[in-house]
């Protein structure tokens, strides 16, 4: 059978999907990677990425083959100077500008990504707090899992 590497997003598992593992027959609505069909992970490595929320009319049908969860570190936002008022307005010296990241933008830090093998898939993702440098806040996240899936006809991806 042909294989096939689909990218399962992690919040796409955590809103609509169900947990698998290897050797599990699945069926799943999937969407191909291309010109017109960007995601913003590229898909580390993928033809194609589950779509729980659209896509195909029908799903693929195939037999889970491997596993890889898919792990990479990001950093918030720019830090971005805020005032902060002084307790005592008679003495402006307590104020100032502190410098910390704004927001939940994460941007992805260059070379951290990792693939690991694993059995399955879990329906809960999570990240791991690398603490701050130079003001900018660090995670690393379990982003999804990219699955080789044996699929003997692939008919049913939609194509961009």
């Amino acid at each position: 059978m042909p294989l096939l590497k689909v990218f399962y997003e992690d919040w796409q598992m955590e809103c609509c999907g169900t947990p698998f593992a290897v050797g599990d027959e699945v069926a799943w609505k999937l969407v191909a990677y291309g010109a017109r069909a960007r995601r913003e992970n590229a898909g580390y490595g993928a033809e194609a990425w589950v779509e729980n929320h659209g896509g195909p009319d029908l799903p693929t049908t195939g037999r889970v083959h491997a596993v890889a969860l898919v792990h990479e570190e990001f950093r918030f936002g720019a830090p971005e100077p805020v005032p902060v008022e002084p307790e005592d307005p008679e003495d402006p010296g307590e104020g100032g500008l502190v410098f910390r990241s704004t927001g939940r933008g994460l941007e992805a830090v260059p070379g951290t990504l990792t693939t690991v093998p694993a059995d399955r898939c879990p329906k809960w993702f999570g990240e791991t707090d690398l603490g701050t440098t130079a003001g900018r806040r660090r995670v690393r996240r379990t982003c999804g899992a990219l699955v080789t899936l044996d699929t003997p006809d692939t008919t049913h991806v939609l194509r961009p």
